[in-house]
């Protein structure tokens, strides 16, 4: 008797056309299922985006503007990561030197932002609904020239891509000029600024996973999704409340004086700015530094990739802390928080150089992702409360571009520096900068004279 094989346990299959049909509706399922996540997750932010007088003062509107262009700007970073700037992951004197020269590529953009685009966009300060606006529809042309620049490598692709970046910063600067126009009644500049910033993450979070789904087709689609939610960001831009245009009374105000055409920074800026750059060099260090010594010593009992995950979500954990810290807590001093950062900083950095291990590893991420987001708080609100509204623009172009060099010159520390199997080498040198660099700021907290802008 010859040998038969068994029927299938369920029958017969189902027919291509059947199998079709069968998979058209689980799609029309899924689908209605994203829609009415999206419909919900749409209504709890707006509910949320309303809360605590935020639809009286018209800050809703600008954390729906924020929330939407965050969005976007991560789309722009996943497609650039995996195709336009994507650099390999090794510890040779090749990957290091391709990281140098990203390091100095970034400081392109705050370079036209600073001296150029600070000026010009005070020259609007009644006009910041358009000039927002602008920034946005700039970017969502940029988005689509380098969509189709991309597939084909065409020249246009780092002329866009440097062109996205600008008017990213472009936008940053006005967007902090136009809060304290939005402040809801009982609100603090700190925690305002904090409620804009969990706007932001809330927009990352929702459009970052789209945008990785979206990669797997290409990047040209992602940077398509970049173009819509820049179209959308345009359109909530123009819909801001004419009160962020307004500055009565305020054009008339001074600094603490002229000298030589060019005005005076207040000592609580300057003192906030110094000590912004202990954080933003620890940053700037953290990443460059851990990323290659982790690659070629991973944490002990864990991969490559789970190290530098634990890294990254230790420091993002700092950073949500502080945004959450920042929009919920009150009345505390911009000059006691810089000052705690500075301090802590080099106070883990010093630990994490005694005692090395995955513990102090974690700690010093935590500590660097939370002074980083607090410190930065602690500034905008000192700017936004000492500089005049028709000169904010350009003071916030020019803090950022000295933050960012702060960023820079510690990532090229974190490069240069030799990788030994125990990073003792790097966190003495951290906790030793960080150490000079603090007592240097808290010592000249009221010695010196303010430094000045030009005008």
């Amino acid at each position: 008797m010859s040998w038969q094989a068994p029927p299938p346990p369920y029958g017969d299959p189902p027919p291509p056309l059947e199998q079709e049909a069968r998979r058209r509706r689980r799609g029309a399922a899924v689908a209605r299922g994203l829609g009415r996540t999206g419909v919900w997750a749409a209504r709890t932010a707006r509910r949320a985006a309303d809360a605590q007088g935020a639809d009286v003062s018209g800050l809703n509107r600008l954390l729906e503007v924020h929330a939407v262009n965050a969005a976007a700007d991560a789309a722009v970073a996943i497609s650039l990561a995996g195709s336009l700037f994507a650099t390999p992951a090794t510890g040779g004197h090749g990957g290091r030197g391709s990281v140098a020269l990203y390091l100095l590529l970034t400081m392109l953009p705050f370079a036209v932002v600073a001296p150029l685009l600070g000026p010009f966009l005070d020259r609007f300060a009644h006009g910041r609904r358009w000039a927002i606006g602008g920034s946005m529809a700039a970017r969502a042309f940029l988005c689509w020239v380098l969509s189709t620049a991309l597939p084909h490598q065409t020249v246009w692709m780092f002329p866009a891509a440097l062109g996205i970046l600008v008017m990213s910063k472009a936008y940053g600067v006005t967007k902090a000029a136009a809060v304290p126009r939005l402040i809801p009644a009982g609100f603090t500049l700190v925690k305002t600024n904090g409620r804009v910033s969990m706007a932001g993450m809330v927009g990352v979070a929702v459009s970052a996973p789209m945008a990785g789904l979206m990669s797997l087709i290409g990047a040209e689609w992602v940077l398509r999704w970049g173009f819509l939610l820049f179209v959308l960001a345009t359109i909530a831009a123009i819909r801001l409340p004419a009160q962020v245009d307004h500055s009565a009374g305020e054009e008339g105000s001074h600094l603490r004086g002229l000298e030589g055409g060019r005005l005076r920074i207040p000592p609580p800026v300057t003192y906030a700015l110094r000590a912004n750059c202990a954080p933003k060099w620890t940053s700037g260090f953290m990443l460059m530094f851990m990323s290659f010594y982790l690659q070629k010593y991973p944490l002990p009992g864990l991969s490559i990739l789970m190290s530098l995950g634990l890294l990254a979500g230790a420091a993002g954990l700092g950073n949500l802390i502080g945004v959450t810290a920042a929009s919920l807590l009150r009345n505390v001093p911009p000059r006691l928080t810089v000052s705690v950062v500075v301090v802590a900083d080099a106070v883990v950095a010093i630990i994490a150089a005694i005692a090395f291990n995955t513990w102090t590893v974690i700690a010093f991420a935590l500590v660097a992702g939370l002074g980083q987001s607090l410190a930065k708080f602690a500034l905008d609100s000192t700017i936004q409360q000492h500089i005049p509204a028709h000169i904010q623009t350009s003071a916030f172009a020019r803090a950022e571009t000295a933050l960012q060099l702060a960023w820079v010159v510690g990532g090229f520390v974190g490069i240069a520096l030799p990788l030994t199997h125990n990073a003792h080498i790097g966190f003495w040198t951290a906790g030793v900068v960080l150490s000079g660099w603090g007592a240097y700021v808290l010592s000249r907290r009221t010695a010196t004279p303010a430094p000045v802008l030009p005008t």
